[in-house]
């Protein structure tokens, strides 16, 4: 899905995490801002990259480390975190991972 419609989406279940994968699914997107589920096994991983654009990750379910211009940190169940536009960020799967990405 791409457009921007009235609906509630249960983040749990939206995504299922499979085994010794990275798996995502875009939720809505536009020329200003996307949003996107990702669901993660233990210890797979994104490698470092830097993105033009600010990005928020909220974790839905199981625990992350997330390094931002090589600060570590690690984000578990609800909770959140900001991440500004240039800075180099990677992530790690701690256990299987479900998680929110918001580009703003």
């Amino acid at each position: 899905m791409t457009n921007f419609e009235k609906q509630v989406i249960d983040l749990k279940s939206a995504i299922d995490v499979q085994e010794n994968a990275v798996v995502s699914k875009m939720l809505t997107a536009n020329t200003a801002s996307s949003l996107t589920l990702f669901a993660f096994d233990k210890n797979q991983s994104i490698a470092t990259h830097t993105a033009p654009v600010n990005a928020v990750v909220q974790a839905v379910e199981g625990e992350v480390e997330i390094t931002i211009s090589d600060e570590k940190f690690i984000l578990k169940e609800g909770e959140i975190i900001l991440m500004p536009e240039g800075e180099p960020h990677s992530l790690l799967a701690l256990t299987p991972f479900k998680m929110v990405l918001f580009k703003v």
